[in-house]
């Protein structure tokens, strides 16, 4: 697989990784050796970033558009995502509260297609 399939596959930002890694192309069994026991760079980026937006969303409990909307474009480290967390702006807040309204309805579309199905 390509390096950035594996990247994503291990929640890690690409040009964060050493530049062996970013020029490799891992088998299934690689990639399998590098989640069961990870290298210090894995553990260190997992850790302390920089995090690419699917894992700075899920952090701070919102969507990636919510972030885009926020003008968070970039790749956030550790540090950063926790200064959001104990500090949060109005941004966050607002899009914590759509993020948490959306997945609500979500649950209720579901709820209502599984009693049709009965």
């Amino acid at each position: 697989m390509k390096a950035a399939t594996a990247a994503a596959k291990l929640e890690i930002y690409l040009p964060a990784a050493p530049e062996e890694f970013q020029r490799s192309t891992p088998t299934r069994e690689e990639l399998a050796a590098l989640q069961q026991d990870p290298p210090a760079w894995l553990v260190e980026l997992r850790k302390n970033g920089p995090h690419p937006r699917q894992v700075v969303a899920a952090r701070l409990r919102v969507s990636t558009s919510g972030l885009a909307r926020a003008g968070i474009t970039q790749p956030l480290t550790t540090a950063e995502i926790e200064a959001l967390q104990a500090d949060p702006p109005d941004w966050l807040l607002r899009e914590r509260r759509t993020f948490k309204d959306v997945r609500a309805q979500e649950q209720r579309l579901r709820e209502r297609a599984a009693a049709e199905d009965h």
